[in-house]
């Protein structure tokens, strides 16, 4: 009998949890950027974006204690890219193949709370895009190259795009700073395309997506930068002509000024 009402107790005890977990509000995620419009000048350098946010209905005790992973992606806009290969021929380094990309983020930024491989599985980084290994990059020509020819030239072009810090990967580059506010500082180069920035953010609990945010960041030319692009665009063959006309008077002025005495 006594076992009997120690069962039902128990029993009535996890429908209560159950009820309770299920009344719960869900957790979801809010966040913005700390400038909506950065101006690329001709002194630009390069600055960085903060993207903040707060987990909404965070069940989370301390910052330190983990229940929840954070990956901000901030991207740019995609662009053809081409891989050459070269190879010495006759003693000479010649290119002697290609892999054109049919659309490849021009500038991406990743940073999470840890590495994303120990947040989430393959399958949904893949469907989200998330880390330079599970961008899609197709080729333009299917039978362009083999598997493997396409992934040296995937990773070979990664490698480039790291080297010239169009794309950066953070691991521990977001951080809760409360229970449920966080944080992610994005540099962006003096050489960042310009265009539109798209940052979205991801909640992760436990391997499962909870919910996602995106904002977006506008790069815009100023000033003379933004007057040179302009004529340049509009009247191409006036621009090319100014260029000309502007060198040949830059060098008579070298030389007359560098001119021997007689």
């Amino acid at each position: 009998m006594r076992k009997l009402l120690g069962a039902a107790i128990v029993l009535m005890l996890a429908m209560v949890s159950g009820a309770r977990a299920a009344d719960r509000p869900k957790e979801n995620v809010e966040a913005d950027a700390s400038t909506r419009q950065v101006a690329i000048t001709s002194s630009f350098t390069g600055t960085e974006i903060l993207v903040f946010g707060t987990v909404e209905n965070s069940v989370q005790p301390s910052p330190e204690a983990g229940t929840y992973d954070i990956i901000v992606v901030v991207e740019g806009q995609p662009a053809p890219a081409v891989v050459r290969e070269k190879s010495r021929v006759a003693g000479i380094w010649i290119n002697t193949s290609s892999v054109h990309f049919e659309a490849v983020p021009s500038y991406y930024a990743i940073a999470s709370t840890r590495p994303i491989d120990e947040i989430a599985d393959k399958a949904l980084l893949d469907a989200k895009q998330i880390g330079f290994d599970h961008i899609s990059m197709a080729p333009v020509g299917a039978d362009e190259a083999d598997a493997a020819s396409l992934q040296t030239s995937r990773e070979a072009l990664i490698r480039l795009k790291e080297q010239q810090r169009v794309y950066v990967r953070r691991d521990f580059g977001a951080t809760f700073i409360g229970r449920s506010l966080f944080r992610a500082t994005i540099a962006l180069p003096p050489n960042v395309p310009v265009g539109p920035l798209t940052a979205r953010v991801y909640l992760f609990k436990e391997g499962k997506l909870l919910g996602q945010y995106e904002s977006r960041v506008n790069l815009t030319r100023e000033g003379i930068e933004r007057f040179i692009h302009n004529f340049a665009i509009s009247q191409p063959l006036a621009y090319g002509v100014s260029t000309v006309l502007m060198a040949v008077a830059a060098g008579l002025a070298a030389a007359f000024a560098f001119r021997k005495p007689a």
